[in-house]
């Protein structure tokens, strides 16, 4: 093999152009030589170009080498890490390619290997399935900056949340997850911020039960659960029942994230007679998702034996119990308990003596509080919030409402019964109402004269997850 070694290739006078062997030939251009024109590199792996390596489909962990493009295969075996060279001159440039299609579900990751991605001192991860980038080191401040088919968050263009878990539906540009029993959400992808990174929620608690009844008293309808509520996307405050919106929604990562749903309080059976051991049952159980908590549904009062009592605290509050005669007023449970902001639910009503048939109070709900149970008719339960159907069908027709977190009536001590707060609430009845499945209603209180009878079951949970995906 015969080397030339020369310092400086001249074309001939008026030539102008110097050629390097002909079609067909192969220049081999070892790794690390730098081929540039007065700082100014062009072609042959020049700063902002690489020569992609075709030759080899990668599918465990390597160190790159500057100027060469790399095919990452995650399919075959998994994770790929990615180590970027460690000592870098200024220009030096890599790119990396999903070779199987598959990062969203086997991410790649860029190993920053002490220096900085973007001018941030983290790896990157590249978790969208096709996606290619250049990076081109720069400087010590900023480090590799993507250059070609994305951004620092190593995608091109706008990236928006993949997920998957509970019952998926589309609504226009966004995707809703309804979780009517405990789940996972797994997020594979979780976008940027010039498409979507963020979801909106609804997690709804399971509701209290409604108090048993037994001759001569009357005990409270149980609270709803707590209604937690985040929807910038849409318009609260047009809703014919107006929640409390969250004032943001949530970041979310590429993880699983457990989801709880709430079941209501069980309701006391017939106590058959004037004392009872728990006439007022059970108080709901909390849902939650992330970093959302929604407290279960307080459960309406009922003593033993026959002593008017206060209501139940919770995410709303169980309504008070009525006695047998006189006395002083009887509160209703205390509601966004523990406290939220905005608030998850309100009292349940207080109970106030009244001869001749008495009424214990009725249980809260997301927006308004119970009745205050006097004397007849029975006092109904507070009314929960609408959502739109853009949040969640969840069985209704399109373009309507689905109201949730509904307060149970109260009980009664005579005939006339008291219907249950809008979203689910039961009825005082005979036995007491229970709340509907997936709205954390309140179970109603028992509503029968002049007998006994027993509590209606508080309304299981719901979690809702909605977020944009195109």
């Amino acid at each position: 093999m015969s080397e030339i070694k020369v310092n400086k290739l001249t074309p001939r006078t008026a030539c102008g152009t110097t050629t390097l062997g002909d079609s067909g030939d192969t220049f081999n251009i070892p790794a690390g030589v730098t081929i540039s024109n007065n700082g100014t590199a062009t072609g042959f792996g020049a700063t902002g170009a690489v020569n992609w390596d075709v030759s080899s489909i990668k599918t465990v962990d390597f160190t790159a080498t500057s100027g060469v493009g790399y095919f990452v295969d995650t399919a075959t075996t998994g994770a790929v890490i990615v180590t970027l060279p460690a000592a870098p001159a200024v220009g030096d440039v890599i790119g990396v390619a999903d070779y199987a299609n598959n990062f969203a579900n086997a991410n790649c990751t860029l190993n920053r290997n002490s220096l900085k991605i973007g001018g941030a001192a983290s790896n990157a991860i590249m978790s969208t399935s096709g996606v290619a980038v250049t990076l081109v080191y720069v400087d010590v401040t900023k480090g590799w900056i993507v250059t070609d088919s994305g951004a620092s968050s190593d995608a091109p263009g706008p990236l928006y949340v993949t997920a998957s878990g509970g019952t998926p539906t589309t609504c226009g540009d966004y995707k809703i997850h309804t979780f009517t029993a405990p789940g996972t959400f797994t997020v594979s992808c979780q976008g940027n911020p010039s498409g979507s990174n963020t979801v909106e929620y609804l997690v709804v608690a399971g509701g209290g039960s409604g108090a048993a009844k037994g001759p001569g008293d009357a005990g409270g309808g149980g609270g709803a659960g707590g209604f937690r509520f985040a929807s910038p996307s849409l318009a609260p405050l047009t809703f014919p029942g107006k929640p409390l919106n969250g004032c943001a929604a949530l970041p979310v990562a590429a993880t699983g994230y457990a989801v709880v749903v709430g079941g209501g309080g069980t309701g006391e059976s017939n106590p058959g007679g004037p004392c009872a051991t728990n006439g007022g049952g059970a108080n709901g159980v909390d849902s939650s998702f992330s970093t959302i908590t929604s407290t279960g549904g307080g459960r309406g009062s009922y003593n033993n034996p026959r002593e008017a009592g206060t209501g139940f605290p919770g995410g709303s509050g169980g309504g008070g119990m009525s006695g047998t005669g006189p006395g002083p007023v009887q509160a209703g449970g205390t509601g966004n308990d523990p406290p939220t902001s905005p608030a998850q639910g309100t009292p349940g009503g207080p109970y106030q003596y009244a001869s001749p048939n008495r009424q214990g109070g009725g249980g809260g709900g997301a927006i308004c509080s119970g009745g205050t149970g006097a004397t007849s008719p029975a006092k109904a339960g507070g009314d929960g919030a609408g959502l739109p159907t853009g949040f969640g069908a969840n069985g209704e027709s399109c373009g309507s409402y689905r109201y949730y977190a509904g307060g149970g009536a109260g009980g009664s001590g005579s005939v006339a019964a008291a219907n249950g707060g809008k979203g689910g609430g039961g009825d005082g009845a005979d036995p007491g109402g229970n709340g509907s499945c997936n709205t954390g209603g309140g179970g109603g209180g028992a509503a029968v004269h002049p007998g006994s009878s027993g509590g209606g079951n508080g309304g299981s949970g719901i979690v809702v997850i909605r977020y944009k995906y195109q």
